[in-house]
C-alpha cells in the first residue's frame, strides 16, 4: 500500500427522506466534480420540525479525496 496526501472539504446534504438519503446526495454531488473520493465523515445532523413531525434532515459531512 503506498502513502496518499488527502484534501478534506465540508459538505451539507439535506432530505426530506431521511439522514441516509441526505448522506447519499452530498458524496453523489460532490463526486461530480471531484476525483478519487475515499471516505467520509458525518460531523452534524439536524433536521427541520413541522407540526410535531420532521420535515425535513440535514447532514454536514467531511469529505476526503487524494491528491495526485
Amino acid at each position: 500500500m503506498s502513502d496518499h496526501v488527502y484534501k478534506l472539504i465540508e459538505v451539507a446534504g439535506s432530505s426530506s427522506t431521511g439522514y441516509d438519503d441526505a448522506i447519499q446526495k452530498a458524496v453523489a454531488k460532490a463526486a461530480e466534480s471531484l476525483d478519487h473520493l475515499d471516505w467520509f465523515e458525518v460531523t452534524e445532523m439536524r433536521g427541520h420540525i413541522t407540526d410535531g413531525r420532521i420535515a425535513h434532515f440535514q447532514v454536514v459531512l467531511k469529505i476526503g479525496f487524494r491528491l495526485d
